[in-house]
């Protein structure tokens, strides 16, 4: 039973390449023929964004309490949430910088946190 399903396998196989090389034409960009009324309707225009924003640069987890973590923003500054993503706190609103590149926390103190201003992405 083996070899007969090897066999039809094969056999498949062998006409799937055979079938798509048959009749097989080479497209290259002087076979299209487009004429100017094809793109006539369109128009250029502004589709997204003036700047790229929402980014999230960097993420810091307490590792004592999963529930609480840090969000580092590229163009909102740092964030904190201690349940889990529901509600978020801005906790880097006073301070000179704006874009955030990344955050850390202190290892041996969850309640000391390290940014690190500027944004390495900037678009």
């Amino acid at each position: 039973m083996k070899q007969v399903l090897f066999a039809f396998t094969a056999l498949f196989i062998f006409c799937s390449i055979a079938n798509g090389q048959k009749n097989k034409k080479s497209t290259t960009s002087t076979d299209n023929n487009y004429e100017s009324s094809t793109f006539s309707g369109i128009s250029f225009r502004g589709v997204g964004p003036a700047f790229t924003s929402g980014r999230i640069a960097d993420i810091a987890v307490n590792p004592d309490n999963p529930f609480e973590y840090y969000i580092a923003v590229a163009s909102g500054g740092v964030w904190k949430t201690t349940n889990n993503g529901t509600t978020y706190q801005p906790i880097f609103d006073n301070q000179p910088s704006y874009s955030i590149g990344c955050i850390t926390m202190d290892p041996s103190n969850s309640n000391v946190i390290w940014v690190g201003t500027g944004e390495n992405n900037n678009q």
